[in-house]
């Protein structure tokens, strides 16, 4: 348990909310490419998908390594839109939000998905969930004033 503390403690930083983005991203989408679909780097630590999402202004297919929260059903995930506690939101869950029909690589398997951005009641119950999950989720949420973007994507049929 050391190492998930340390490693959350680390990832709570500004200094790695300033690097992380540049870095892990590229990271994880080349050692999924090399393996073919089965290892995500940071998923070493936090379940992780590959979100194929429609770009909201381009219309071009968006592929974003990110860690999700899957619930207990195994048909849906939460997404965290935290940009690592950066300001602005990052540009997947726009995608999402204009164009909610994605697919993600879930351990190695590409599932066709639908998004849907949660709120109010629904939101604030996962929240609490995804902070028993993850902690430094409440960090990167006091770094910003914007609301943290939750999502729950779905399986379609």
């Amino acid at each position: 348990m050391i190492g998930v503390r340390l490693v959350q403690k680390v990832s709570s930083t500004r200094g790695f909310a300033r690097i992380a983005p540049h870095v892990v991203p590229a990271l994880d989408r080349a050692v999924h490419r090399l393996t073919r679909g089965k290892v995500l780097l940071s998923a070493q630590m936090l379940p992780g998908v590959i979100l194929t999402s429609t770009g909201a202004r381009s219309g071009l297919p968006r592929r974003t390594p990110l860690a999700c929260m899957p619930e207990e059903d195994g048909r849906s995930w939460i997404l965290v839109g935290s940009n690592f506690g950066r300001v602005g939101h990052p540009a997947w869950t726009a995608n999402l939000r204009a164009r909610p029909d994605a697919e993600i690589n879930w351990k190695g398997a590409d599932i066709p998905v639908r998004a849907q951005v949660l709120e109010g009641e629904e939101r604030a119950a996962v929240w609490k969930k995804l902070l028993v999950f993850w902690p430094p989720y409440a960090t990167y949420q006091a770094r910003v004033e914007r609301e943290i973007r939750l999502f729950r994507i779905v399986r379609r049929p």
